[in-house]
């Protein structure tokens, strides 16, 4: 072999293993978010999967409820464009991130103090806030480190652990109220125990910042773009997620339902919450695997697969209300995995945060008004909640076919 030869052979060598070296670095990353979002979610997670039963137990209505899960949830959305043009800006990732979580997580189990709705729904605020302060930075780092992964299997990985959090959490309360019951105390014992997963939380997100100090050294040939303005295709992938967000009934409101109509005991409403998080699990990590190979075709059937689930919960008994909180679980996890993954193909690199945080803005403010409709609505019609709930989510479909023919920035 000549002299030129193996110096060619020794640089494929070192390049494959840089190559190696950074696929196992992005994983770790991947995996320590992960364990984040894992106790993480066992926390605000446990907390939500009783929110609707204890906004009852302290006295509010069924609108306040809807109206309270649909404004918190306008906080938690709307607040991430300022706090991810931010990030972009300041290029403090870290810092919102950490911030951000302190708050999302110490708020759950503040909630055993509590003895009025109003303050509750406060708290459960806070907990939204903290959300809009953590995720765009979080997202755009994760951005980086799935470039080399694959955005979907990234992405899916990482809402895997998120998922497996929110199916421990509502177990973990679903144990309280066996052994202590269901009054008032029972419910406060319960925020209480949510305290232990999220000092956990807390910790592991110190240690991947200590190991992983700058993420976006993770991405190779990040792009450097100019200040032009997003493409047609990621406005249009904008209203579409939006509109999926109108028509997506929240949990408290479906677990206001069960107790409303007596079709599922207290105790057991945590544990259908846990299942529905398990099919989100796998929906994410299979939909972001298949995200990979077939693209925003992936994207729309999960979309449409997850309509359905509102005329099974709000007009089925219980059996088909199970099956209905199943297909809500798989379009969760849709939300939570594929929708991510392919957004950050509409966003330039040096734009992540803002890009992320106009989406989940545009998201939050779909959500709020539907969430708010949803709520008047059960209280007048159920059939005409269940129409606009299937039909809005529909409408989605046809628009990420546009954003698809619109193309991405690159």
């Amino acid at each position: 072999m000549s002299a030129s030869s193996q110096t060619a052979t020794a640089a494929v060598g070192s390049t494959h293993k840089l190559a190696l070296l950074s696929t196992s670095s992005a994983m770790f990353f991947v995996i320590l978010l992960g364990l984040v979002s894992l106790f993480g979610d066992a926390t605000y997670q446990g907390g939500r999967s009783v929110q609707g039963q204890f906004l009852n137990l302290l006295g509010a209505s069924a609108f306040i409820v809807g109206l309270a899960a649909g404004a918190g949830e306008l906080l938690g959305y709307g607040l991430r464009l300022v706090f991810g043009y931010l990030a972009d800006r300041t290029g403090r990732y870290w810092t919102l991130t950490i911030v951000g979580f302190a708050i999302n997580l110490l708020a759950i189990p503040a909630l055993a103090l509590v003895g009025r709705w109003e303050i509750a729904i406060g708290l459960l605020f806070a907990e939204r806030i903290g959300k809009a302060i953590r995720n765009p930075s979080r997202d755009a780092m994760l951005s980086y480190a799935t470039q080399t992964l694959g955005r979907g299997w990234g992405f899916g990985l990482h809402q895997t652990f998120d998922r497996l959090g929110s199916f421990l959490g509502p177990l973990v309360l679903t144990g309280v109220f066996v052994t202590q019951g269901n009054a008032l105390d029972a419910y406060q014992f319960g925020f209480a125990v949510l305290l232990v997963p999220a000092v956990l939380a807390l910790m592991t997100l110190l240690i991947a910042r200590s190991l992983f100090p700058r993420p976006a050294e993770l991405e190779s040939k990040t792009p450097h773009v100019g200040t032009s303005g997003y493409r047609r295709g990621y406005w249009w992938y904008v209203i579409a997620a939006g509109l999926v967000g109108a028509g997506f009934a929240d949990f408290p409101l479906m677990a206001y339902h069960f107790k409303a109509m007596a079709l599922m005991k207290d105790q057991w409403m945590p544990t259908s919450y846990s299942a529905a998080m398990v099919l989100a699990m796998l929906a994410g990590l299979l939909g972001g695997k298949l995200f990979d190979r077939l693209g925003m075709i992936v994207v729309m059937v999960l979309a449409a697969l997850a309509a359905l689930f509102a005329p099974l919960v709000f007009l089925g008994s219980l059996p088909l209300a199970f099956l209905g909180m199943g297909l809500w679980g798989v379009g969760l996890g849709a939300q939570d995995s594929v929708m991510r993954a392919a957004l950050a193909d509409f966003v330039p690199a040096d734009r992540r945060g803002t890009g992320y945080g106009m989406f989940h803005m545009a998201f939050g403010v779909f959500w709020f008004a539907g969430s708010a409709l949803m709520g008047l609505l059960y209280d007048h019609s159920l059939l005409a909640l269940v129409v606009f709930s299937v039909v809005v989510q529909l409408l989605a479909v046809p628009l990420f076919w546009i954003a698809k023919q619109q193309g991405h920035p690159a």
